[in-house]
């Protein structure tokens, strides 16, 4: 992480805080001694180890705003899981407005607090950039695409952006694929290898921007307590890699061969339009990051995967 000492205790309250990141995310910050507020749609959950979790309808600004009274800092990862199921126009919907929706209801809350929170961090994604060609690397610099996640990205960025006005220091945090034994791409992708037939999809020349989930639970926290980190920042390791080579590492982690290819034609069968977060690519990298000193614990992807495989 770029700071290794915690400042003086913040009150920091996350949305989508029973999520993968989110979950991570809430007990890194208590154990750094911050007072962690969990917004969630869920009732009667018990709190512990320094994480209170508080009952709120995302999309009601009132609602948000009785969550986040006396915060110091906010931290927005609500956002509906994308590969729960194929891509209707209600589930399409459904993915817009559980990012987008729930953003502006949390910015007009901040905007009505007595008390304003000084930081907030807003989950994005590189799927801002579209689907790229493997030789093109872009990097925050680079301008939205046009498709349907890039649309909804720049709208879900619009709505965080909003929160300037209010003289709220604003992170835009676009994840990239991130790496967990517990869920994301890497419980998708394990099953296939258990039963080894686990390989690339297609040619397997389509690039991955990965992330270990340590590494983005360290950036999210130096968004936190660094009033450095502002504007859009790639959260994604320094060396991205071909879909061949990423289905190779987590074989070698698992012990398990990765030559047999998935044709792309089979998972948009079975996925829909879905199947272009696996079957097409991005080469991204974290330059801000970088810039700010951010020393990441996972810079390669095959020590990314022994870590998250091991005994």
């Amino acid at each position: 992480m770029s700071t290794t000492t915690a400042p003086a205790p913040l009150r920091v309250a996350v949305t989508g805080a029973t999520g993968l990141v989110g979950s991570a995310l809430t007990a890194a910050l208590a154990a750094r001694g911050h007072d962690v507020v969990a917004l969630t749609r869920q009732t009667g959950r018990a709190g512990g180890g320094g994480v209170r979790y508080v009952t709120c309808d995302p999309r009601s600004a009132a609602s948000v705003g009785a969550a986040i009274e006396g915060a110091d800092a906010v931290v927005n990862l609500a956002g509906h899981n994308l590969f729960d199921g194929r891509w209707t126009e209600a589930r399409r919907a459904l993915i817009r407005s559980s990012r987008v929706d729930a953003t502006r209801a949390l910015v007009e809350a901040i905007g009505a607090a007595a008390r304003k929170p000084s930081v907030l961090v807003s989950a994005s994604a590189v799927g801002i950039y579209g689907m790229l060609p493997p030789e093109r690397t872009v990097d925050e610099s680079a301008p939205p695409a046009e498709d349907f996640l890039a649309e909804v990205c720049r709208a879900w960025e619009t709505e965080a952006v909003a929160a300037e006005r209010h003289g709220v220091r604003t992170v835009l945090a676009r994840l990239g694929v991130v790496l967990s034994r517990d869920g994301g791409a890497v419980k998708e992708m394990a099953l296939p290898f258990k039963l080894f037939v686990g390989g690339p999809v297609g040619r397997g020349r389509q690039v991955v921007s990965w992330v270990h989930l340590d590494d983005v639970v360290g950036m999210l926290t130096a968004m936190v307590e660094d009033a450095r980190w502002r504007g859009p920042v790639n959260v994604v390791a320094p060396a991205p890699v071909s879909n061949r080579d990423f289905a190779r590492a987590m074989g070698r982690a698992m012990h398990r061969p990765a030559f047999l290819p998935t044709p792309p034609l089979a998972l948009r069968v079975v996925l829909g339009p879905v199947a272009s977060l696996v079957t097409a690519g991005q080469r991204v990298l974290p330059t801000v990051a970088s810039r700010l000193g951010y020393a990441f614990r996972f810079s390669d992807v095959g020590a990314a995967m022994a870590h998250l495989f091991r005994p």
